[in-house]
């Protein structure tokens, strides 16, 4: 998902792939503990993606990029 499809979300979509996304990385990250990750640059990722995720939310709170 690039930045541009993640500006046309609603605040309720930005909040509940946030949510989904925090819960993939809790399962990667419990996988590379327990040595069953077999591709680690998902970690990587998904941390990106949260990222992007984050950005555009702070973006609206402060009424840029609108």
């Amino acid at each position: 998902m690039n930045i541009k499809e993640i500006r046309e979300l609603s605040p309720a979509e930005l909040d509940e792939n946030l949510a989904s996304l925090r819960q993939k990385l809790f399962d990667l990250r419990r996988q590379k503990a327990v040595g069953q990750l077999e591709h680690g640059e998902e970690v990587r990722s998904v941390r990106k993606q949260i990222a992007k995720l984050e950005t555009v939310k702070r973006e609206r709170q402060l009424q840029i990029g609108r």
